[in-house]
């Protein structure tokens, strides 16, 4: 209606502008001298330019919303215009909405053409819904055509009417309708060949079938097409959720958001797995961990503070478990008399995460058990906790020669994850009081027995989660400690400056975001739950 209104102004504009400009001269409302009639004439004329821009910018509406033609490929759209479409998700179409006519933007999946049919899927993150066009009064051949030979991936806009199906379309998430088009347009072509299919990298492991899945390396050097698989797009959005979980209770339980600095001037936790940079003609390291500015948060009486972000281990280690780089969700919290007072709120805060994943992400759990099956993950409410020297006890029933103040390997976690559900059938479990000599340098000695520490890790399916701990926040005990240690006292002087003007008891601990991805879901490797990872191998994409 805007574009015909436009045309008709554009038409009848000179014929008014003229007949205006003799009878205005005529009245005397404008004067007759060269002049005020070159300035009507020039406001008429620019006037007349506006409406002309408009109608350009309305051209390309014209011709998406018109009926004729309705196919081919869009300009490149730069912000030209502000077409006004509504579209709608793919996730909402139903048979709530059979008869309604809809545009839906998403990616072209796959298309396959028979006679004057065409089937093509549109896929929008990770929901699908099947689409076909029929050659008739709308669909042209060579529109069918056309349609036929746009190469998968691409972003295609489409008009069409939803109708409900007979039999489900099981390969489809929007099951029970399809859509019949008549307007098909190519908003963003991909490349003909892809260096990845998205249904190979969708597809579940088959054993004994070499060519059943495609290579991990091969996913991470093209992870953007990787990421657009169902089981991936589940992954990270289950991954926000943990992020969402462990924000809201911390916050509905009086803690505040910090950010802690990423550069530093010693390394956090005393080792010497740290990432070295130039720093104005100094040396400077990558944070291992915001551990001290998270104590310092509570010296300056924040009472109760997490952060989420970058945390860096310069580890030469190609596990399926470690990256150089990754999400670290950390809290810390003064309490009155005892850690266990933060040791039952941290495990408190696990069983909530677990029921909200179970009743936020059920879908997304379902997705990935499809590629890559698991067993359910299973807790216990409260969380179990065994002391250190138990798990000990339980690792020596079984065979494992071990001391007491050894720490435990890997293939141990993983023993002791299996006995632990054996027995108290549980996946997610808490060890207490570490051996000293094991734990960083600012960890609370054990006032009873002081090999041990008041510090603690926490584990699912047989790995570590979180390491924590009671910190030292006597600044004599500290230094004694930090000297045991070999730290450099002046890198750490700021830090140790803060407990000298008092400073609550506290702790607190360190969780790795993709670690706990992984191992609710049951991945094999914590690659999969990263969304670009960083391992000593790897630093692109």
């Amino acid at each position: 209606m805007e574009t015909v209104i436009l045309c008709l102004w554009l038409r009848i504009l000179p014929v008014i502008m003229t007949h205006s400009i003799t009878e205005r001269v005529g009245s005397g409302t404008i004067g007759s001298t060269g002049s005020d009639v070159t300035m009507h004439i020039t406001l008429c004329c620019l006037f007349r330019n506006k409406l002309k821009e408009r109608m350009e910018e309305l051209a390309d509406d014209f011709k998406i919303l018109s009926l004729d033609g309705g196919y081919g490929n869009y300009p490149l759209v730069q912000s030209q215009s502000k077409v006004k479409i509504t579209f709608t998700k793919v996730e909402r179409l139903g048979i709530d909405m059979e008869g309604r006519e809809v545009w839906v933007r998403g990616r072209l999946q796959t298309s396959r053409s028979k006679g004057k049919t065409c089937f093509i899927v549109i896929r929008h993150q990770h929901y699908t819904v099947q689409a076909v066009l029929f050659v008739g009064r709308t669909v042209t051949k060579d529109m069918l055509k056309f349609v036929s030979s746009v190469s998968r991936e691409s972003v295609v806009d489409i008009y069409g009417t939803v109708r409900r199906v007979e039999q489900k379309i099981t390969s489809c998430s929007q099951d029970s309708i399809e859509l019949h088009v008549n307007r098909f347009w190519v908003v963003s072509s991909a490349v003909p060949r892809l260096p990845l299919q998205i249904e190979d990298a969708a597809r579940g492991i088959v054993e004994g079938d070499p060519l059943s899945h495609v290579n991990l390396d091969t996913r991470l050097d093209n992870r953007v097409l990787d990421l657009r698989t169902v089981t991936s797009q589940a992954i990270f959005r289950l991954q926000a959720v943990v992020c969402d979980q462990f924000r809201k209770y911390l916050m509905s339980n009086g803690f505040v958001e910090i950010h802690t600095p990423k550069i530093i001037s010693a390394a956090s936790e005393g080792g010497a797995n740290v990432f070295e940079v130039s720093y104005f003609k100094r040396s400077a390291y990558l944070a291992q961990s915001p551990q001290l500015y998270k104590q310092m948060a509570i010296a300056g009486d924040f009472g109760r503070v997490f952060t989420i972000g970058s945390v860096f281990r310069a580890e030469d280690s190609n596990t399926h478990r470690h990256l150089t780089e990754f999400i670290g969700l950390d809290l810390e919290m003064a309490f009155n008399f005892h850690y266990h007072e933060v040791v039952q709120l941290i495990g408190q805060m696990f069983i909530e995460m677990f029921k909200g994943l179970e009743e936020i992400c059920s879908s997304e759990i379902a997705a990935v058990r499809k590629q890559y099956p698991a067993e359910p993950f299973e807790f216990t409410e409260p969380a179990l906790i065994l002391e250190y020297s138990q798990a000990i006890a339980i690792l020596r029933e079984h065979g494992e020669n071990i001391g007491d103040f050894d720490d435990l390997s890997t293939p141990q976690e993983k023993l002791l994850g299996k006995l632990v559900k054996e027995k108290y059938q549980t996946d997610f479990y808490i060890l207490d009081k570490f051996p000293l000599c094991i734990r960083p340098f600012y960890t609370m000695p054990n006032p009873r027995e002081k090999e041990y520490s008041n510090s603690y890790d926490m584990y699912m399916r047989g790995e570590e989660i979180l390491s924590g701990a009671q910190r030292i926040h006597n600044p004599d005990l500290l230094i004694e400690r930090a000297k045991h240690h070999n730290i450099d006292l002046e890198k750490i002087e700021a830090y140790i400056d803060s407990f000298r003007y008092g400073c609550p008891p506290h702790a607190g601990g360190g969780i790795g975001l993709e670690r706990v991805t992984m191992l609710y879901l049951g991945l094999s490797n914590v690659r999969l739950a990263s969304m670009f990872p960083r391992d000593p191998r790897r630093l692109t994409p």
